[in-house]
């Protein structure tokens, strides 16, 4: 059960006028808009270092008719990137907060790359699932790492209160009001701090297997691959509370971790021109439509796993990704001079796999079509030497969570606000509707930020009225 405490202001020894729990990419985005806003604030980090879900992420932010867009010559404008996401999600979505989100977007990025040098660039040559133009921004060596390194050094400067291995027990709340939290450091002391208002920044119930039980059935027993502390403990606050929630059953997963080492083998090589096969040596589903939804896929097959086939032309694609590289250096990729070789390095049947490879040839030169659906033309076909890596279905993050309106305030059933509770990222409902298919590459990143962002500006709005 969430730890709600009645408490009144008074009982408070020190106070600040925001608090914000998690020290990830929303809450450090929440911090750097309440002190644009002058309003002192104190970030509260569980771990040693902040680092979140985020820090396990290619640190890619998506935003829609930017001027590195247009000067690119790339057709991009927030209602085209609006309906991409109710595309992907067949309609499953809020769309007013799907519009502000991709409305905001350009001027989230331009927000943390001039105002607080958070190095984000245009990412290009390739189109993630989904995306009907190039948008994805990123830093230098495509690393969520990278960018909560930059979103740290931001917050230092911007001289952001940061408390870093303050576990938060509990909130204290006169009736739906939050008056501050409960503390607990690593020794066992506990502290109570005083707020006036209250950001929800740490994340989904990825963590928490009795949830992901509850809510995703389908992945149950599956990998995570994200922060252990996203244990729901912001739904659960927000709910006892009077908040409502949605899309409890909507999450990322990924269809390419490399099994047995914990790297991402991420989908640009796939959506440029590689496939994925199953022990049998045959394909098995649309590898291009999305990694989300993959994840279920690969899970499904023999064994749970799949292997991720492609050549040098795509390893050369891959290398400006650190999570490529480490891949590399944790060899989860193979490669090999030919197909033989491949079957030999794979334990894939070697008549079934060449035939596999035939049929993709096929349908890269438009003489056949791909029973699912797939579309290969446009793109280069395989050729030797191939690489290939062993991976199987994980759940990165949730996407369900608390209520949330465009300016982040948290809502009760009936629409209307709380007094003084905001959440963003992984603690609010998502714009990925209410399953895994639904989520469109970046996302996580966008409402982090984006929702970070609109927590921070309408904390500072709100104290100041």
């Amino acid at each position: 059960m969430p730890n709600i405490i009645t408490t009144s202001p008074s009982a408070f020894e020190m106070a600040f006028p925001a608090i914000v729990i998690g020290g990830g990419a929303t809450g450090l985005s929440a911090a750097l808009a309440l002190r644009d806003r002058g309003v002192e604030v104190l970030v509260l980090e569980r771990d040693r270092t902040p680092l979140g879900s985020t820090a396990m992420s290619t640190g890619l932010i998506p935003a829609a008719g930017t001027p590195e867009q247009r000067a690119a010559g790339i057709d991009d404008s927030p209602e085209r990137f609006a309906a991409d996401m109710l595309d992907k999600t067949k309609g499953r979505t809020d769309a007013e907060i799907a519009l502000r989100l991709a409305e905001q977007s350009a001027d989230t990025v331009a927000w943390l790359r001039d105002g607080h040098g958070v190095p984000l660039e245009l990412v290009d040559g390739f189109l993630y699932p989904g995306h009907s133009a190039r948008r994805m921004y990123g830093t230098p060596h495509r690393s969520g790492g990278e960018l909560m390194g930059a979103l740290e050094a931001a917050g230092a400067r911007a001289e952001v209160t940061l408390l870093t291995e303050a576990t938060v027990e509990g909130l204290h709340a006169d009736g739906d009001r939050v008056t501050g939290v409960r503390i607990r450091r690593p020794d066992g002391a506990e502290e109570d701090i005083g707020c006036e208002a209250l950001i929800l920044a740490c994340s989904g119930f990825g963590g928490n297997g009795e949830m992901v039980r509850r809510f995703i059935p389908e992945m149950e027993g599956a990998v995570f691959h994200g922060h252990p502390g996203n244990k729901g403990d912001a739904v659960a606050w927000g709910e006892a509370l009077g908040a409502s929630t949605a899309d409890m059953s909507g999450y990322q997963g990924h269809g390419g971790l490399a099994a047995g080492h914990g790297v991402p083998i991420l989908w640009p090589l796939i959506v440029e021109g590689g496939f994925q096969a199953n022990a049998r040596g045959e394909r098995f589903s649309n590898e291009a439509a999305g990694y989300s939804e993959q994840a279920a896929k690969v899970n499904a097959q023999p064994g749970g796993v799949a292997w991720s086939i492609f050549d040098e032309r795509l390893h050369r694609l891959m290398l400006q990704f650190d999570d490529y590289r480490d891949a590399l250096s944790a060899g989860a990729v193979i490669e090999a001079a030919d197909e033989a070789a491949l079957a030999g390095a794979t334990g894939l049947p070697g008549d079934v796999l060449a035939a596999t490879i035939a049929g993709v040839a096929n349908m890269v030169a438009g003489h056949e079509e791909d029973a699912f659906g797939r579309d290969f033309t446009g793109k280069p076909l395989l050729a030797a030497p191939y690489r290939a890596a062993k991976v199987t279905g994980a759940l990165f993050h949730t996407q369900g969570g608390l209520v949330v309106d465009g300016d982040a305030r948290v809502l009760r059933p009936d629409g209307t606000p709380l007094p003084n509770l905001f959440a963003g990222g992984g603690a609010a409902r998502g714009v990925s509707g209410p399953g895994a298919d639904g989520y469109l590459a970046g996302n996580g990143l966008l409402t982090a930020t984006t929702f970070g962002k609109l927590a921070g500006f309408a904390a500072a709005a709100l104290l100041a009225a």
